[in-house]
């Protein structure tokens, strides 16, 4: 197996995380491509995988080596395309994260907009609530909210989401408008716990934190559910805004409290191959940043 052929195996096995899997995304036999990482860590003088019988995972320095892998095949990828002609014409499988509401209010239709461009790449949606390592688990594209911790992966920000507080204009008139968080304590609580997983909310007055503690007469771990009820005049919910901007201008709900807001989260597309990126990758990612910045719900 020549050079080219084995870093593709070791990129297989570090995407699918194993040796068999790997296989069979390359239609090869298992021992096909545990000989190509071996070759490859023969030739290195260094261990790229650490094995044992239930997981692989890699090095350190198979990290950092995977990651040059990526860059010279992509550029490799571009250079037989434009030879081809196609060098216009993303292909190939593309997967993407994000948060599960998020995805489906945003990024679902930014997907099958790209998949009407672009009819030779299949892609893969993985609408998750949890952080997704784009290296280990094989992952093209995220959409993620809040702070970023520092690392090598690339990131562009696209607009920003606010935790707001809302109840219907039926439950307000009955119950009285919250003026100060404290007010909080005289109110029927909806507590959406994908969004705040402790029994408290927080606020800013000025620089100064503020933390109200409850017990709400509703939990939920579905925003749709929290949304629901409150629309319902059941309760005051904490929602991302993203989330109830429909329902705010056809008047089914109002916002509370806004002057305690806290900062609102940013939101990145993150991905991890820098200016090397495929084209079916900077084809998304620039559809994603165009869309993303256009609404006017995350500015």
């Amino acid at each position: 197996m020549d050079r080219i052929q084995a870093m593709s195996a070791f990129l297989a096995v570090v995407d699918t995380g194993g040796f068999a899997s790997a296989a069979r995304k390359l239609n090869v036999s298992p021992s096909v491509v545990t000989r190509a990482v071996t070759e490859l860590e023969e030739r290195l003088g260094t261990r790229l995988l650490t094995r044992t019988t239930r997981f692989v995972r890699l090095t350190e320095t198979g990290a950092g080596y995977a990651d040059g892998c990526r860059r010279l095949l992509a550029e490799l990828e571009e250079v037989e395309s434009s030879a081809a002609g196609t060098h216009a014409a993303p292909r190939g499988q593309l997967t993407i994260t994000s948060p599960v509401n998020f995805g489906r209010i945003h990024v679902a239709p930014i997907v099958r907009h790209y998949l009407g461009q672009y009819p030779e790449v299949d892609m893969q949606c993985w609408f998750l609530d949890r952080v997704v390592n784009l290296v280990d688990e094989g992952v093209d594209v995220a959409v993620r909210i809040g702070a970023l911790p520092d690392s090598s992966l690339q990131a562009t920000r696209v607009g920003r989401v606010r935790q707001v507080h809302c109840a219907s204009p039926d439950y307000l008139a009955r119950h009285g408008v919250p003026r100060r968080p404290e007010d909080l304590a005289a109110h029927v609580i909806v507590a959406a716990t994908g969004v705040s997983p402790t029994l408290e909310w927080r606020f800013l007055e000025g620089d100064k934190p503020v933390q109200v503690r409850f017990q709400p007469r509703l939990s939920t771990n579905t925003n749709e559910s929290a949304a629901d009820a409150a629309t319902a005049g059941f309760g005051i919910t904490r929602l991302p805004m993203y989330h109830i901007a429909q329902a705010l201008q056809q008047g089914t709900l109002k916002l509370v409290l806004e002057d305690f807001e806290r900062p609102a989260l940013p939101i990145h597309v993150v991905h991890r191959e820098g200016r090397h990126a495929t084209r079916k990758v900077r084809a998304f990612i620039d559809m994603a940043v165009e869309t993303l910045r256009q609404n006017p719900n995350l500015q």
